[in-house]
């Protein structure tokens, strides 16, 4: 169990560190082109998808004033939010499958060992164990 709860971390955190670089989503936005607005509505929309498909370092945020009276934010925020909100739950997705995959394969090991066992006692079954003391 503790190499699964290991196995989440590793996964979790690689995948942070994937979703965040360097630079921010908007200034990369802002350096292609991006109106502002579209891109601050589109930073606000992500960080409200993220925290929507499960991730816990994220809030929902959204400036509702600016949402109804600018298009490009409105726009912009509906944008992020689904783009993170699937990309957060892709990243969830694939921890869980991790996870199971690292259970499923130390239930193996189990089997396998229960098995093991299983078959040495069958092995010795009728045989006369009384002097294998002396092989010490």
């Amino acid at each position: 169990m503790k190499s699964v709860n290991s196995l989440a971390i590793i996964v979790t955190a690689s995948s942070l560190m994937l979703l965040s670089g360097c630079a921010t989503q908007k200034e990369i936005m802002l350096e292609e082109g991006y109106p502002l607005a579209y891109a601050e509505g589109f930073d606000d929309g992500c960080h409200s998808g993220n925290q929507a498909g499960g991730s816990l370092f994220d809030q929902f945020k959204k400036d509702v004033r600016q949402f109804k009276k600018d298009s490009q934010y409105a726009q912009g925020w509906s944008d992020g939010f689904r783009q993170c909100e699937t990309q957060q739950e892709a990243v969830q997705r694939q921890t869980r499958i991790a996870i199971e995959q690292q259970k499923l394969t130390e239930q193996k090991k189990q089997n396998d060992l229960q098995e093991q066992y299983h078959l040495e006692r069958e092995v010795l079954k009728g045989v006369d164990t009384s002097n294998f003391k002396y092989l010490k």
